[in-house]
């Protein structure tokens, strides 16, 4: 089945997300999307889907025009999407989960098992995805749970089938099958949309790629006659610089010093296990493995947001095993959350507020009894300008930023002071290209001044790129430990290491 969006225009109130969008999603191809954060691609993607109904244009399908009332429409039509936060019951079977609310019923409408799963074992070898119906979806690994989501879909016999940030949590190995999955949806007759911001990934992966900026479509290409810097342009608008360049690697002293930490989950299990780590002075410490491995608690232990169960954290010679979060700030160690919004900013607070929220009490700011907001007003604007965050005013509501802004916004407060060591969790998670490489220099600057920076990514570019040693963790464990200036050091080998095997 071909999709075509026309013309299709989508505002909310005075903001328009969309403007006269014209794009064709063919059978047999792998249309890759691309976009700055809010370009505009979900609301467009949203509009394909059912979730919101156009201003302006139309859909059609096979020639046909189309109005969808809903999702429920959309999926009807023959159109489904893989989130890229699964939507799976971890208790239920795989086919309890591709099943759920279209289920095959016998007699007295109970649940026609037997049916259910042999169809789902049906769409799964015919297509490649090799997942057992009857195991326990919380027993799989992340990988196989993906293609669960995609059988969701086909079951629903969907023909256009979007793909929204499909590789967020996979090794490098799972990207290979998964990609081998891709090709035979592809070549099954299946059209469809590959949403990424990596640009390696969709150069090797679309057959077609079309750009999206303040939203509309900017320009489309063949990958095999494109680049990065080709694309990365296109997406902002201007030309942008990959090199990164920093100071020849001359660490110094330990600065912090990990000894065989164990921190616990809520539920009492093991989240970090025994894990033991030091970072020096001007190095990147990168700590790479698939998302869910201890790597959060693991932050959180050493900022002060979760207590420690066992193991001793030094910071420059002084035990802060069990100190405060504000402590550990007034000592110069600075952390960069991995959700913005729920461990950075409070959105509904303004721009001046939000950056002096660990600091409002210091002697800059208060003079005794009340805040000095004429000051910090006038602290906020110089940091804001220096660190690029593009905002109407510091008295602008930090939710009224962009992702990448609202992110500025973190690293400003974070590194505008006097640090020792920066703790930075996912630092450019789904950012855009231009705000990735603002925020990498960033952190190289603050490694060239002398701090330790420990730096927990689940993209591996992102590791190899920045990191001067790589950290794996795998169920809790430092697994392995690389040198990330050795020839040997490679995708592959660090790939290994995050499903556990030994490279």
């Amino acid at each position: 089945m071909q999709a075509e969006l026309r013309n299709i225009t989508k505002r909310f109130g005075a903001t328009v997300a969309n403007e006269a969008v014209n794009l064709t999603i063919r059978p047999g191809e792998v249309l890759g999307l691309l976009g700055e954060n809010g370009a505009g691609k979900s609301t467009l993607m949203n509009v394909l889907c059912g979730l919101y109904a156009p201003t302006a244009g139309e859909i059609v399908l096979d020639g046909k025009p189309v109005v969808f009332d809903g999702p429920g429409d959309a999926i009807r039509a023959g159109i489904g999407m893989v989130h890229q936060h699964f939507m799976l019951v971890p208790v239920f079977t795989v086919t309890e989960n591709v099943v759920l609310g279209e289920e095959p019923v016998g007699p007295v409408d109970h649940l026609d098992r037997k049916t259910a799963r042999a169809k789902v074992a049906e769409i799964s070898d015919r297509y490649g995805l090799h997942v057992d119906p009857g195991a326990l979806v919380e027993t799989l690994p992340v990988g196989v749970q993906q293609r669960v989501e995609i059988l969701k879909v086909l079951f629903r016999s969907a023909d256009v089938l979007i793909l929204d940030e499909p590789t967020a949590v996979l090794t490098p190995q799972e990207v290979d099958e998964f990609f081998k999955i891709v090709r035979a949806l592809r070549d099954a007759g299946k059209a469809l949309v590959f949403i990424t911001h990596k640009l390696n990934e969709i150069l090797e992966i679309a057959d077609r790629i079309s750009v999206i900026r303040r939203g509309k479509i900017v320009g489309e290409g063949d990958p095999k006659q494109m680049t990065r810097q080709d694309l990365a342009e296109m997406m902002v608008g201007h030309p942008v610089d990959f090199r990164i360049k920093r100071a020849e690697f001359a660490p110094k002293e330990v600065i912090l010093d990990v000894s065989g930490l164990t921190v616990l989950r809520a539920n009492r299990e093991v989240a970090v296990n025994d894990v033991s780590l030091n970072v020096r002075s001007g190095e990147i410490v990168g700590i790479a493995g698939v998302q869910g491995n201890g790597q959060s608690a693991l932050i959180e232990a050493l900022t002060g947001l979760r207590p420690v169960a066992a193991g001793r954290v030094t910071f420059d010679g002084t035990d802060i095993t069990h100190a405060s979060v504000r402590a550990r700030h007034a000592m110069g160690i600075a952390h960069i959350p991995e959700d913005r919004q729920r461990r950075g900013l409070i959105v509904n607070f303004t721009v001046a507020e939000n950056m002096v929220l660990d600091s409002y009490y210091d002697r800059r700011f208060s003079g005794g009894a009340a805040i000095d907001w004429a000051r910090v007003r006038q602290s906020t604007a110089e940091v804001v300008e220096a660190y690029d965050v593009r905002t109407q005013s510091v008295a602008s509501a930090a939710g009224t930023l962009s992702g990448g802004n609202q992110q500025k916004l973190v690293v400003a407060r974070e590194l505008s002071r006097d640090t020792r060591l920066v703790i930075a969790g996912q630092p450019t998670r789904g950012l855009d290209v231009g705000s990735i490489v603002y925020i990498h220099e960033r952190l190289i600057a603050a490694r060239d001044e002398g701090d330790g920076i420990l730096m927990v990514s689940s993209e591996l570019d992102e590791i190899l790129a920045l990191s001067d040693r790589i950290l794996v963790m795998f169920k809790g464990r430092v697994v392995a430990e690389f040198d990330a200036y050795a020839e040997d050091t490679d995708k592959r080998r660090i790939g290994l290491a995050m499903a556990g095997v030994a490279a």
